[in-house]
């Protein structure tokens, strides 16, 4: 997040670096936040479980000789 905090331009901000914003104008709003980190999550969490098995086996392939 200190990466996109740095290098992005306020135009096109990545999706944590604008819940951040949101969370310092809207902190009492945290049912509108927590959907919004929640569709954060979703994207990586598909993309490992879509990919698992070769996650594992690259796992298992470096840990043997």
């Amino acid at each position: 997040m200190l990466v996109a905090l740095i290098f992005s331009s306020s135009q096109s901000q990545p999706l944590t670096v604008y819940l951040q914003s949101q969370l310092r104008q809207f902190g009492a709003n945290i049912d509108i936040l927590s959907s919004g980190a929640f569709a954060s999550m979703l994207i990586p969490l598909i993309v490992f479980f879509a990919f698992q098995r070769y996650f594992e086996s690259a796992l298992l392939a470096g840990s043997t000789k």
